[in-house]
């Protein structure tokens, strides 16, 4: 449910209850609250933020605000979140169906490469419009790119392999045996290679992108889900089932150091300010852990939303990005200083909506979601309707 969807859900079950009692305001907010316990925090304080910077039911006002503050939410972040430039602009809709997992950027042509169940979409960034497709992708995931070596490359997590395309053309030219189980994807700048996370080996193929030669494959003791590169032969990778991230040397193919990121609970996106040292671990329990990268010490830790599987960071803007597919949500955190950070709001997007790519020179932040069919079956995944497959534009209003 969207937040206008619950916000108006909110706005109604509070109007009917202040017009059915004269408890005064304290009750009225104490039994509203506990009638709405069901919400997770993160969705009710932006329910009511909605509703208050909206001007819905303005004699609910001052309840709305003792609420808002008995949340721990500031003054300044409720209102800032209403000023924050960014908003879905565009959506790109792509007519078929199946489900989706990793967007990436071509540094070549800056088309858009939408990983989706048995083909990669390529789409002008732009407009939205069909520029081809990569087929037979079975269960595909991520896309990385070699610009130097003229290639892309797919992970494919349902064949255990990854497909070797031309850049320019998008033309297959290999494909590759991995891990079991790839997942994330990546180009390694210090080592010049491909890196599949591998999910159910549990274990990262490292792959040469000139003759697409494994060269090593590293076990890392869980789960890999992400992995970001220091550019100095250090690899990150978030380890999903464990709540850590462990440090991979490059030059050897081993693992250096394990660091929980506890209270951050099964870490799926990733990203890393290079400049400051800092690493960005979005959590399943709606939480961003910022990391030293020298040390593994927390730095700080922030609330998003909720879902959240992709993370991504602009170096111009200084902006971290958590997209939340289950709160259809985009948080966007403000690196002030190495550390120091702030959540400066959450733009809403939609239902599915979990991971991203960020295009800095632009300023936008692309998405790739669907629609889904109503009532799914309890604790199953919903449902796609037909057709609906797209991808959201965020950018400047």
């Amino acid at each position: 449910m969207s937040y206008a969807s619950k916000s108006k859900v909110l706005c109604k079950h509070w109007f009917l209850l202040n017009a059915q009692t004269k408890n005064p305001t304290s009750v009225l907010l104490q039994n509203a609250l506990l009638s709405l316990k069901s919400y997770n925090k993160q969705s009710l304080t932006a329910g009511l933020i909605y509703i208050y910077t909206n001007n819905y039911c303005m004699k609910l006002k001052p309840v709305l605000l003792i609420a808002l503050f008995a949340f721990n939410f500031n003054a300044a972040q409720i209102f800032a979140q209403k000023e924050l430039p960014l908003k879905v602009i565009k959506t790109f809709r792509i007519a078929s169906d199946n489900w989706w997992d990793y967007i990436a950027l071509n540094p070549v042509n800056n088309n858009l490469y939408v990983s989706h169940g048995t083909q990669v979409n390529i789409l002008d960034k732009n407009t939205g419009d069909s520029v081809g497709i990569i087929p037979n992708t079975t269960g595909v995931h991520g896309i990385a790119f070699a610009s130097a070596y003229g290639k892309g490359f797919t992970s494919n997590g349902r064949l255990n392999t990854s497909t070797v395309f031309d850049i320019n053309s998008n033309k297959i030219l290999d494909s590759i045996k991995t891990g079991d189980g790839p997942d994330a994807i990546m180009f390694e700048p210090f080592s010049k290679t491909i890196i599949t996370c591998n999910g159910r080996g549990q274990n990262l193929s490292v792959i040469d992108p000139s003759n697409n030669a494994v060269l090593a494959t590293i076990p890392v003791g869980g789960k890999p889900e992400t992995a970001v590169s220091d550019d100095a032969g250090k690899v990150y990778v978030n380890i999903e089932d464990k709540s850590e991230i462990v440090v991979v040397n490059i030059k050897t193919y081993m693992v250096e150091n394990r660091w929980s990121i506890a209270p951050g609970e099964s870490p799926t996106g990733l990203a890393i300010d290079k400049k400051t040292r800092r690493l960005f671990a979005g959590c399943d329990n709606e939480l961003l852990m910022v990391i030293n990268a020298d040390n593994g010490k927390i730095v700080a830790k922030l609330t998003i939303g909720e879902g959240c599987d992709g993370v991504g960071y602009s170096t111009i803007t200084n902006n971290i990005f958590a997209s939340n597919g289950e709160s259809a949500t985009l948080t966007v955190i403000h690196a002030q200083s190495a550390d120091s950070y702030k959540v400066i709001g959450n733009i809403p997007t939609k239902a599915g909506a979990r991971t991203c790519v960020v295009d800095e020179n632009e300023e936008r932040i692309f998405l790739p979601t669907a629609e889904f069919l109503p009532n799914p079956e309890p604790g199953k995944r919903p449902n796609l309707k037909p057709g609906t497959f797209q991808v959201l534009v965020v950018g400047k209003k």
